[in-house]
Parts: C-alpha cells; structure tokens; sequence
C-alpha cells in the first residue's frame, strides 16, 4: 500500500499534496469544533474552542491564499489522520456521562489535532524555504503561531482547572 498518491515524483508535488491534506485537514477541524464546543460543559474550553474556530476560518483563508500565490487550485485531499483524531474523539466523548471526564478527553483530543497541525505546518514551512518561497513560509508562520497559542491555551485550561475536576 503507498503511503502517497502516485502523483508525486517531485518535491513540488509532494509540497502541494501536503497543502492539500492540511487544507482538507483544516476543513475538517471546521465541521468538528463547533460540536466540539457543544459537547464541553467547562466555559474555559467552551471559550478556547470557540476562539480557534474563528482561527481556524483565518487558517483556510491563508491557505487559499498560498494556493493562490503558487498557482494551484484549493482543494483538499484525505488525511487519514485527521480523520483519524477526529473519530476517535467521538468515539470516545460518546461514551463518557461524566461531564468533567469528558471535557478532560476533548481538551486532549483537541491537543492531538494541534500537534498535527503543528507538523504539518512546520515541514511546509521548511519547504517553502527550501522551495525559494519565502512569502509562502511568512504566511504558514502566522498560522504555525496561532496553533502553538492554542496548545498552550489547551494545556493551561487542562491541567488549571479539567485534569484535577475530572
């Protein structure tokens, strides 16, 4: 089974299907968080959710942005792993009556949708460098940033208040 699709012979093709599995990924993140939100019952996660949902709507903009200064199409392509986290998640908080156990596993859940987006965006920054794109990495870098905020924000809610409730 190949981990890439068969139309990538070029780092450019591989740069591009990686901004598509991101884009998608962040499409993704845009359906899940407003459930998300929903689900949480500690108004400190509530409000940090509801904070990166309007991140988030910036982070699809910045990247039909680059789609645009590269001169590609924005469109997605599946990421597995997202859909993955994303799953899992409602599996789990599915099966929790317990308000405080369950805003405990969306605080995690939501950290592990960070940490990939954190990857992604740091090898598409390292590319775009490397791919004589700098104006690209600048735009990636904003974006990078706000995801390292939210973690943060997600860690400081978890372990101040969820951890210890639950």
């Amino acid at each position: 089974m190949a981990i890439f699709s068969k139309d990538i012979d070029s780092m450019e093709d591989l740069y591009l299907h990686t901004l598509r599995d991101i884009y998608y990924a962040e499409k993704q993140i845009e359906k899940a968080l407003p459930k998300m939100i929903d689900k949480a019952s500690d108004q400190k996660l509530k409000d940090a959710f509801s904070h990166h949902l309007d991140e988030t709507h910036g982070h699809v903009r910045r990247l039909e942005e680059l789609f645009d200064m590269i001169g590609a199409k924005a469109k997605g392509v599946d990421c597995p792993a997202i859909d993955g986290i994303i799953k899992e998640t409602e599996d789990i908080t599915s099966d929790i009556s317990d308000k405080a156990v369950c805003d405990a596993a969306l605080a995690a859940a939501a950290q592990a949708v960070e940490h990939y987006e954190i990857t992604r965006y740091g090898t598409l920054i390292a590319w775009s460098n490397e791919l004589g794109r700098p104006e690209c990495a600048d735009l990636l870098k904003q974006t990078i940033a706000e995801e390292e905020a939210a973690d943060n924000k997600l860690t400081e809610v978890a372990e101040s208040r969820l951890n210890e409730i639950a």
